[in-house]
């Protein structure tokens, strides 16, 4: 079984999921920050391929994605630094970058090496649904990876239901139609957008993510589904403590609560 759903399936509450980019701070780090965030307890993480144009990221994630890319990190490189991984690490893995990169790669051939790596899904933010059901969900599937969907507030019902009936793994959900950013809360918009995905009971379990930084945002994801999604918050925290990894998910667990004060 995918480790995705294996992870759904005998942990469904409460999840901590951590987005990193790869090859920011430093561009050798990536296998060392995969090692220390399962070492400190999260249970699923997303490494980002760096673009030129992350239209979906706030300003964080971008700038992480410009240094990644001045550092050298490329599509080839990060294979290259995930070929061993799965010799130390066995949470669940998840590339998460947009489509131009990984066509220019070649999207069976991404596949192949995600696979040769260990691999679990892809996320791809600019990846139209049709176009997923029609150019990429066979050979996804010939490769037992599982591609994410996102959800967004302005989603329609028809179109969540779809993407609930035609993936596999988990849907993620937008929390705002905003980029990726810090919160300090949920708004009662939001929260009702959490209650109503809740409400429609779609076969695949949820992920929120975009603006959890904190407890209230954090407990708020819990609440409304399997657990949170935190990139920004994290990549800040990477960066100042030049880039410890158990310093700054340590810190990270200990703002959203996970982690009693020391």
């Amino acid at each position: 079984m995918n480790r995705i759903n294996q992870l759904f399936q005998h942990n469904p509450h409460n999840l901590l999921s951590i987005y990193f980019c790869a090859g920011c701070p430093s561009l050798e780090g990536t296998a060392d920050v995969i090692r220390t965030l399962e070492e400190n307890g999260v249970d699923m993480t997303e490494i980002g391929i760096p673009f030129s144009d992350p239209m979906a990221d706030g300003v964080v994630i971008q700038a992480a994605a410009t240094q990644a890319l001045r550092n050298g990190m490329s599509v080839r490189k990060l294979f290259e630094q995930l070929h061993d991984i799965r010799r130390h690490v066995h949470i669940p893995l998840i590339l998460m970058g947009y489509l131009n990169p990984i066509l220019h790669y070649g999207f069976e051939s991404f596949c192949q090496q995600c696979v040769a790596c260990g691999i679990d899904g892809i996320i791809i933010p600019d990846l139209p649904f049709r176009d997923y059901e029609e150019h990429y969900k066979d050979i996804a599937q010939k490769y037992d990876l599982r591609i994410i969907m996102l959800i967004t507030p302005e989603t329609s019902e028809e179109r969540i239901r779809q993407i609930d009936a035609h993936t596999d793994g988990f849907i993620y959900m937008v929390s705002s139609a905003a980029t990726t950013g810090a919160q300090h809360d949920f708004d009662a918009q939001k929260q009702a957008y959490f209650r109503k995905i809740e409400d429609m009971q779609l076969r695949n379990p949820r992920m929120v993510g975009f603006g959890i930084s904190n407890k209230a945002t954090f407990d708020a994801a819990c609440a409304h589904a399997s657990g949170g999604i935190i990139g920004s918050r994290f990549v800040t925290l990477l960066n100042e403590s030049d880039g410890d990894a158990g310093k700054a998910i340590r810190k990270l667990k200990t703002d959203i609560g996970l982690l009693q004060l020391e």
